[in-house]
């Protein structure tokens, strides 16, 4: 993807289930356009035709790990040419609830190589300008899921979580990555996320 003048900010929330992502992204999004920024919110898998048959893997059975590999890379450039790469072509912000790492991160503690994955996607998705990391120990993530009132699926066991999440500390070093310890309270998580994503429009306006 071309940078150019008018290019939007591609925010990117990533991290184990139960440590409060899709809230988290939807508290950024309300503050910035509270800012004055044109905000555009979305998540991953999508509900589009290749997204919905991941989301239903979830309960009825996982597929595949060839199968699964490939709807993710289905549905992520679906996503991009109709949401994402436009609406940063618009000057837009664009906040995201998962992008290609939690494919690295998933489908890697399945047995794939995350090298792999992560050559497969940058081959056509770009990065992020910012990938804020929320991390927290698997014991406190099955707690939350409990407390929402969910069971835990395929995606969720304790040994599957604890890979992905060694996976997505392993991008700290990632300079557009920054690891937000999801331990406080919501509102204090979402004042460092905030902070961070401020940080980034200021540094890209100069």
């Amino acid at each position: 993807m071309q940078d150019s003048p008018n290019r939007g900010t591609f925010i990117v929330i990533e991290g184990i289930d139960g440590t409060g992502k899709s809230t988290q992204v939807r508290m950024l999004a309300e503050a910035l356009r509270a800012d004055g920024h044109e905000v555009v919110q979305s998540f991953e898998p999508t509900n589009g035709q290749y997204g919905k048959v991941l989301r239903e893997s979830a309960s009825t059975g996982r597929l595949s790990i060839d199968d699964e590999l490939d709807l993710f890379l289905k549905d992520r450039a679906e996503h991009l040419d109709q949401l994402i790469l436009p609406a940063l072509a618009e000057g837009k912000i664009v906040i995201l609830d998962r992008y290609y790492f939690s494919t690295m991160a998933y489908q890697g503690a399945r047995g794939l190589d995350p090298t792999m994955i992560r050559e497969k996607n940058e081959a056509f998705a770009p990065q992020p300008d910012l990938l804020l990391i929320l991390d927290l120990d698997v014991e406190s993530a099955h707690q939350r899921i409990g407390l929402r009132g969910d069971t835990t699926n395929d995606f969720e066991k304790a040994e599957n979580l604890r890979r992905c999440r060694d996976i997505f500390l392993s991008l700290k070093p990632e300079p557009f990555a920054r690891v937000v310890p999801s331990t406080g309270s919501i509102e204090e998580i979402h004042s460092q996320l905030l902070e961070l994503a401020r940080s980034q429009l200021k540094s890209a306006s100069k």
